[in-house]
């Protein structure tokens, strides 16, 4: 669970998806046994520190604009606690399908539009900007309270693509917003005392220390192994959702 820790926050920071890795990892190794709903708090809690440690790092070496990014970030914490209280009662049977056509179509649009990150051409301005920004966190907020896997990829493919960042911008954007849904699921999970906090917090430090050498190569390295990074990403989240859905 430490390596998959690990891994999940060098790939969250470069292209978002750790909880690809992270989750599952917790799913299996606290066994059939362990209610469903203290993996996916403990992975918050674990998701939290690399979130945090890669926002800084991109905030240093970036600069993005925060006039845009704290107000995403803070409509996607309200997001957030309503999707983490609701996450109990929600019928994933039929929200997987409907997120795997999603990642197909993200994937699709990605991969025929080579062009696409590869510069900074906002698509709105003033208020308008500011409205995409902040449904896009709030939507994908409560996604990431209720479920979680390939919201780091949701986030940096809507600024990409609906509102027109580059690749390395919307990272730096995606990891300050992906930060607000953590602390907003936390909020609501740790009152019901189904986090794991040891664990978490070790499979943390891992998850940080992922956090900060996937921010710093992910800025070393540019918009093309970030779109690289996502494109397989999103394959492999495809991949395992359809896993599950056809083992469901």
């Amino acid at each position: 669970m430490l390596v998959a820790a690990l891994v999940a926050g060098w790939v969250d920071a470069v292209a978002g998806g750790g909880g690809l890795v992270q989750l599952p990892a917790l799913l299996i190794g606290l066994g059939p046994g362990s209610p469903a709903i203290a993996s996916l708090a403990t992975n918050k809690l674990a998701s939290i520190c690399g979130t945090a440690t890669s926002s800084v790092t991109y905030y240093r070496r970036v600069h993005p604009d925060l006039r845009t990014a704290l107000p995403m970030a803070g409509f996607a914490l309200g997001g957030a606690l309503l999707g983490a209280t609701v996450a109990s009662r929600l019928p994933s049977d039929w929200i997987r399908p409907i997120v795997i056509v999603a990642l197909v179509a993200v994937l699709a649009y990605t991969i025929r539009h080579p062009s696409l990150g590869a510069e900074t051409v906002l698509r709105h301005s003033g208020r308008r900007h500011h409205v995409t920004t902040g449904g896009i966190g709030f939507v994908i907020g409560v996604y990431d309270g209720a479920i979680g896997p390939g919201t780091g990829s949701f986030l940096v493919f809507a600024l990409v693509g609906w509102v027109g960042y580059a690749f390395l911008e919307a990272s730096a954007k995606a990891k300050i917003t992906n930060f607000a849904t953590n602390l907003g699921a936390l909020i609501v999970f740790a009152p019901q005392g189904v986090v794991l906090w040891r664990l978490g917090l070790l499979m943390g430090l891992a998850n940080l220390l992922g956090g900060y050498v996937g921010a710093r190569t992910a800025v070393a390295r540019g918009h093309r192994f970030i779109r690289v990074v996502f494109v397989a990403v999103s394959s492999v989240l495809i991949v395992r959702l359809g896993y599950d859905v056809v083992q469901g």
